[in-house]
């Protein structure tokens, strides 16, 4: 399932980064100032209540209609975060009661389109505050809370997860591939490659793609769901709300997806945003991951033909590359593209694949044979036996009498060993050590 965009919407200075921070759970995460229009930027992190997942997005507050270049650009990424998001949040000030300039916010929020609940935010005395002036807004019940000591909080958040959708229904058993990069890369003439039609629009204008497309096809088969999304830049060049929101839907796209093709530009080698990225959906997410290193017939044209050598070099950048497949092609010729394919199959399996726990036993027992975990003063560190615990991403258990002594380097050993042993090619190995009888 896709994950909602909640997004806060109201004029300058009414609480919206303090009520961000509040349901984010990190009083730092937005700054919260009293002087109106602190919030210019947007920010964008994953909330949870009652076991629903959703995006909560702060955006800037609504200046009054002036010419003003920064009031201008605040109010476009508003409207941005409005097209966006799924459910809106319309925060007023209570202490200060209805002002002309909510009025306009509200005529934003019905022309939207967009469901939307009304808060009455710095409730923070029942007593002597009375919000019910809000109701001649004709957005029926006014939720009173407090950012600052969390009044009303609980029933706020109750009535945003009643009110967001239930998120993109999935296609059962069919495999998701996010096709994922920087921008301007050939993610979507490579996807136009395996899907054989120009189903996507392809420019050298970078950011040509802005939303995330969901194109299915079938190979021996196997059915698949390509999302082609927008590129991910550097955080310092998401420079407007379209890249913001492109970025976001990368994010989610990536928590869709089983498998994810990371597209490089040969003739600009591997960078260290290609290396986020890599981390994101590999380490953060425990996503399969492949590597895709597009143009490569430009890099051939100038006589560098070591495919080889690039792997290598971005394995001793990244050790985890190691253990990725990575394919040269060229979009536009469409030389080894549907290669792609084949890989996409392969990495699932190695995915989905389950090792039985006599095997992986052996394997420890000869790993502790060749080298024994590092010992404690004083106390003796033992490593008991293993199993496999899950798969996709698989998950190895190891468990002993001291398991909180085994040391990192001894644990990227027996990583090592169980990955030379069984590949799980393109997908994350996670080793969890146990304490004996857990």
């Amino acid at each position: 399932m896709s994950i909602p965009i909640v997004a806060l919407v109201g004029r300058p200075n009414v609480g919206k980064s303090a009520l961000y921070n509040r349901i984010i759970g990190d009083k730092n995460a937005a700054i919260v100032s009293e002087v109106a229009g602190t919030t210019r930027d947007r920010h964008f992190g994953r909330a949870t209540w009652n076991g629903r997942d959703f995006w909560l997005v702060d955006t800037g507050g609504l200046p009054e209609d002036t010419l003003d270049p920064m009031d201008v650009e605040i109010k476009r990424q508003v409207k941005e975060a409005i097209a966006e998001a799924d459910l809106l949040l319309f925060v007023t000030d209570a202490r200060m009661g209805l002002v002309p300039s909510d009025v306009k916010v509200a005529d934003l929020m019905r022309e939207s389109g967009k469901p939307w609940l009304l808060v009455a935010n710095k409730c923070d005395d029942f007593g002597t505050i009375a919000h019910y002036e809000f109701y001649s807004l004709g957005a029926g019940d006014p939720f009173a809370v407090s950012a600052q000591n969390s009044n009303g909080i609980g029933d706020m958040l109750d009535a945003i997860v009643e009110q967001m959708p239930e998120g993109q229904e999935e296609v059962p058993d069919a495999l998701r591939v996010a096709v994922i990069g920087r921008p301007n890369v050939g993610k979507s003439s490579i996807v136009n490659r395996l899907l054989g039609e120009e189903r996507l629009v392809v420019t050298d204008i970078p950011g040509t793609t802005r939303d995330a497309i969901d194109s299915p096809m079938t190979y021996h088969g196997r059915q698949l769901i390509f999302v082609d999304t927008a590129g991910l830049r550097r955080p310092t060049r998401v420079d407007d709300g379209v890249e913001f929101y492109s970025t976001l839907r990368t994010r989610r796209a990536i928590e869709r997806a089983d498998i994810c093709v990371l597209v490089l530009d040969a003739t600009l080698g591997l960078e260290n945003q290609d290396l986020k990225i890599a981390s994101l959906a590999f380490e953060d997410a425990g996503r399969g991951l492949i590597v895709v290193v597009n143009k490569w017939d430009a890099k051939e044209e100038k006589g560098d033909k070591s495919a080889a050598h690039f792997q290598r070099d971005a394995g001793e950048k990244v050790p985890y590359l190691k253990f990725v497949p990575f394919l040269f092609t060229s979009a536009l010729t469409g030389q080894r593209v549907t290669k792609i394919l084949d890989l996409i199959l392969q990495v699932e399996q190695e995915r989905d694949k389950r090792i039985s726990t006599s095997e992986i036993n052996q394997t420890l027992e000869e790993l502790v044979a060749r080298r024994q975990p590092p010992q404690a003063a004083g106390r003796e560190v033992k490593l008991k036996y293993a199993t496999q615990i899950e798969t996709a991403p698989p998950s190895i258990g190891v468990w002993g009498n001291h398991p909180e002594l085994v040391q990192e380097h001894y644990v990227r050993y027996l990583h090592n060993g169980f990955r030379a042993a069984y590949g799980f090619t393109g997908n994350p190995l996670r080793i969890v050590m146990k304490r004996k009888g857990d």
